[in-house]
């Protein structure tokens, strides 16, 4: 069965090699997405067929960082790969581009990144991968940085991604990378909480689901309640999120990431 899997596999992603192979079957490759420099991943579930379709989270990592974020340091492979095997979670596929030239990018997943996922990857996904191509089969996610990113993209291009998620993000954009000398205009055309309040009729009538999570704050740049009154803002808005708060910092990227894993995949 992984044999024929592996060369399913192979037959849908080209440039891409196989790094890894989960404790059920589940496959990660390496290789490097469209409009990207650095390699990213794609980890497709156990028993991955072409003749199925999946739907596809996009995880987006904090930064400065890159995609070993999902793979060395919360072990998504192995986490997906138990929950789809025993039933708890439906099969998925996982996209993890990487944002900056560099390791040391210390900007945002904005401006050409941005670009890079909506314009590059998603369409390279939707193309080689059996993919759910609608909105409902996408998920958009990240940690830190990547939580900004994540409801910035989505907010900024309605209609490509059915969920979206932020793990101890943030919601107004910084002063750096391509925000650094960004125009008042600029700022405010990527500021999630303007987004939401002018996108809500939309994302209501289109049912797109919202989960914020948070533990200790990690960062100076985070303020402490800044996911609470995101979600609070989501909650008047009528687009009822899901928030959840963690209190230790121990452990508390991995808990978040099955937490939201667990809410976009669920097994029905």
């Amino acid at each position: 069965m992984h044999a024929l899997a592996t060369l399913a596999a192979a037959l849908v992603l080209p440039g891409f090699r196989l790094a890894a192979v989960g404790p059920d079957g589940g496959q990660l490759y390496a290789g490097r997405f469209p409009q990207t420099v650095r390699p990213g991943y794609v980890y497709l579930p156990p028993g991955f067929t072409t003749s199925a379709r999946y739907p596809v989270v996009y995880l987006l990592h904090g930064l400065p960082g890159g995609p070993s974020e999902y793979v060395s340091g919360t072990s998504v492979v192995g986490f997906a790969d138990g929950a789809i095997s025993e039933g708890r979670l439906r099969p998925f596929i996982a996209v993890i581009p990487a944002a900056g030239a560099t390791q040391r990018y210390d900007g945002e997943w904005a401006g050409r990144w941005a670009r890079a996922l909506v314009d590059g990857v998603v369409p390279w996904v939707d193309t080689y991968l059996p993919a759910i191509a609608e909105p409902q089969g996408r998920v958009i996610a990240g940690l830190s940085a990547g939580g900004f990113g994540a409801y910035d993209i989505a907010l900024r291009h309605p209609g490509v991604f059915g969920a979206v998620e932020s793990w101890s993000g943030y919601f107004a954009p910084l002063r750096d990378g391509p925000f650094k000398r960004a125009s008042r205009a600029t700022l405010a055309a990527n500021d999630p909480a303007l987004l939401v309040a002018s996108e809500a009729p939309a994302l209501r009538a289109a049912g797109v689901r919202f989960l914020v999570s948070t533990g200790p704050p990690h960062s100076h740049w985070i303020p402490k309640d800044a996911t609470q009154a995101f979600a609070a803002e989501l909650r008047r808005l009528g687009l009822d999120p899901a928030l959840r708060t963690y209190a230790s910092a121990r452990g508390q990227w991995t808990e978040q990431i099955e937490a939201g894993l667990a809410w976009a995949f669920p097994q029905t």
